[in-house]
């Protein structure tokens, strides 16, 4: 029986490495420059800017893994089982690229100190003066701690306790010295720098900031702890407020006690303030190299659960010994690694890090408040408001804005091209994620909001129940839909199936239809349902479908021209009528269709409100691809001719009230009287689309409503028939 694998405590595995981080190279080899830039207000804004990002990006992580079951990938895995795989593997990827180059950051900090020691630049010839120099220590030094990470992650963490041992003696060393007057300037004639004379604000924040990123190396480990609900918001919190007390300790100490020509000209002026140089010596080296050996066991751990997720090549995801040390991932971090190496410079890496670690602190934040707001699931036992997470999602974001907008926006499109690639593969997660929630919670918001405000014609849009008997069987209906709602409107289209011993709908599971024949079109919903009666069926969809803020307003049928009851027929449109629904019924030509989609003719009267919804759905429907480049003609049959010129003139004032171009054309029948199907028929025979307005059914004429209205439509082409609700206005032409 082989061992059980070796699992860690919130102290030693997540407060160890992350105040390892914490207090590392910026802290030895830049926060003192950065004071004798900023002066003592502009550290102290620096430090506490910084820690607004760390402490709410460290409150909403915490909040979350005491939510969620958290795994090996650390902020990945939070960012994935939240946010999704496509957002949370483009950002996983870029965390571990940011981890990746902070390996680089704390190898070239221990370089400089290494090669500024007297003696060990004069035995091996090398200085920090050239980037070679700092380029094959550097190299050497990584290799060196890539062989302690393949031995042992046990033996790796070991170590940090005696590094630790190491900072905090340093920091005493540091204390005392300064306690002593060792930072003390011997000359009066020294010339004071005003703040932020040579650099700006942001530029040295960018190169600050990287010291309040190492609380992610806890994090990462979440896959080797004891119980990450407990150990990561303990061991991060902590490590995050101790890192606040330090830096603004030694940031109020080196600016009151240590000369400022020091503190601008040399980054390794600790040495020469300690009580004790070979302590702080000691401490330097330990927290650079203790970082570093924190991104080379954090980062390969990002990358191997991403690649677990299929989203990057499964080699990288392949784990050895009963550790499953992610040794194939730790080969890409070294590779990583050592091109920062090459660039050679500090304070570039450091703006680079910066920003990455940003981006992803940004989106961690914006999880939390997500999950806040909309997800029913997230019950945290460590609850925090929600403006924590917006608050930490703008404070990452408006930095990112001042320190280099180009920078962000190469970022974002990064993260973008990453989320598209991924999304392509159509991977999910069978726990789903937050994206759902968040839908619903918006929608909800909208609908009562919709209801709340009274609709108008300037902002009506169809929302269109269809009746379609199916799409194999009417393809013309569904294709006119799309048409007439575009990318505005919705359209509901039921599939009724008769079934003379039902007495019942299908079951609320078997309703649903594969929307894969509408060709991915938004805004269009299918539903199946059993009735024993097509005309009932109908009416009682018709009735109760929808409810405020989005209720059906227009139905969309086949004329019943081949109807067995027409009789029932007619009693259904004064049904729908007397609903005040809006009706469009499609007389469709099976030979002609709807032709070259170039030809839409409107026969107008001039005194009804047919006119005013048949202006509106032609609006939507010129937006479609098919109809684009239509012409619309409004057709309209004079009886006095001494009214002509009053009926174009009133027309035009409609058209220019909608805002639509159309071409008037009207046709004087005073004299001749000739029958209005035989004008139609005449002067329509090249349209490829009519729109006639259709009569009110009387009670009791159902049966002379349906012959009268076959004998006039009768060989016209195809036809839209209309009826409009009382929500629109009659349109007086003429009158």
């Amino acid at each position: 029986m082989g061992k059980e694998r070796k699992k860690f405590g919130a102290f030693s595995g997540v407060f160890t490495p992350s105040i390892l981080t914490i207090l590392g190279v910026i802290m030895y080899l830049r926060l003192g420059w950065v004071t004798g830039v900023a002066g003592i207000w502009g550290v102290i804004a620096i430090i506490l800017i910084a820690h607004i990002i760390s402490v709410t990006t460290g409150l909403s992580i915490a909040s979350i893994a005491t939510d969620k079951k958290i795994e090996a990938g650390g902020i990945y895995y939070i960012l994935s089982r939240s946010l999704g795989l496509p957002m949370g593997g483009s950002i996983g990827i870029t965390l571990f690229v940011g981890t990746a180059l902070s390996i680089s950051l704390y190898i070239i900090g221990f370089t400089e100190n290494f090669l500024a020691i007297p003696a060990i630049e004069n035995l091996i010839s090398l200085d920090t003066e050239h980037l070679n120099s700092i380029r094959i220590v550097g190299t050497s030094v990584l290799t060196l701690l890539l062989i302690i990470a393949l031995i042992s992650t046990n033996f790796a963490i070991k170590t940090q306790f005696v590094i630790l041992g190491a900072i905090f003696l340093s920091l005493v060393s540091i204390s005392v010295g300064i306690f002593m007057g060792n930072g003390s300037n011997p000359s009066d004639t020294t010339e004071f720098v005003l703040p932020f004379r040579n650099f700006s604000f942001v530029e040295v924040f960018a190169i600050f900031f990287p010291a309040v990123t190492g609380f992610t190396a806890g994090v990462a480990m979440s896959g080797d702890l004891k119980d990450p609900k407990k150990d990561i918001p303990k061991g991060t919190l902590y490590s995050i407020l101790s890192g606040l007390i330090i830096y603004l300790s030694l940031a109020f100490l080196f600016y009151f006690f240590v000369d400022q020509q020091l503190l601008l000209n040399n980054y390794n002026f600790l040495m020469a303030i300690a009580w004790i140089p070979v302590l702080v010596i000691a401490g330097i080296w330990g927290a650079t190299l203790s970082s570093a050996l924190g991104g080379i066991l954090g980062g390969p751990r990002i990358i191997q659960a991403i690649a677990q997720d299929r989203i990057v090549p499964r080699f990288l995801g392949k784990g050895h010994g009963k550790n499953k040390e992610p040794r194939n991932a730790l080969i890409i971090t070294f590779l990583i690694a050592e091109l920062g190496i090459l660039v050679g410079d500090l304070n570039v890496i450091a703006g680079i890090v910066t920003m990455f670690y940003l981006t992803a602190y940004g989106f961690i934040n914006i999880a939390f408040a997500l999950e806040k707001w909309a997800s029913t699931d997230f019950r945290p036992s460590f609850n925090m408001p929600i403006w924590i997470g917006i608050a930490g999602f703008l404070a990452s974001f408006m930095v990112m804005f001042k320190l280099d907008l180009t920078s962000m926006m190469i970022a974002l499109v990064i993260i973008s091209f990453v989320y598209y690639f991924i999304s392509k593969k159509q991977l999910h997660l069978a726990m789903g994620d937050v994206w759902q929630s968040v839908r619903y919670s918006i929608l909800r918001r909208m609908l009562s909001k919709l209801d709340r405000r009274q609709l108008n014609e300037r902002n009506w849009r169809p929302n269109i129940l269809l009746f379609s008997g199916g799409t194999k069987n009417r393809p013309h209906l569904i294709q006119f839909g799309k048409s007439l709602v575009g990318e505005q409107g919705i359209i509901s289209n039921f599939d009724l199936i008769l079934n003379k011993s039902s007495n019942v709908l299908f079951p609320k599971h078997k309703q649903p239809i594969d929307d894969s024949v509408y060709d991915d079109t938004d805004g269009i919903f299918a539903r199946r349902q059993e009735c024993n009666n097509v005309y009932e069926g109908i009416e009682t969809i018709a009735a109760t479908y929808g409810f405020s803020g989005v209720e059906p307003n227009t139905v969309l049928l086949g004329w019943g021209r081949q109807t067995r009851n027409p009789l029932r027929f007619a009693k259904m449109l004064k049904y729908l009528s007397d609903l005040d629904l809006n009706i469009v019924l499609l007389d469709y030509e099976q030979k002609r269709g709807f032709g070259n989609y170039k030809l839409i003719d409107i026969w107008w009267r001039g005194g009804s409100n047919n006119g005013n919804l048949v202006l509106s759905l032609i609006k939507f429907l010129r937006a479609s691809y098919e109809w684009r480049l239509a012409k619309v003609r409004l057709m309209i049959i004079n009886m006095d001719e001494e009214k002509e010129e009053q009926i174009r003139k009133d027309t035009y004032i409609v058209l220019d009230n909608m805002r639509m171009e159309a071409e008037v054309k009207i046709i004087n029948n005073g004299i001749e009287k000739l029958p209005v199907n035989m004008i139609i028929k005449k002067e329509s025979a090249h349209a490829d689309l009519i729109f006639l307005g259709l009569a009110e059914v009387q009670e009791g004429m159902e049966q002379e409503f349906v012959k009268r209205a076959d004998y006039l439509y009768k060989d016209l082409g195809t036809i839209a028939l209309v009826n409009a609700s009382t929500f629109f206005k009659e349109l007086k032409i003429g009158v």
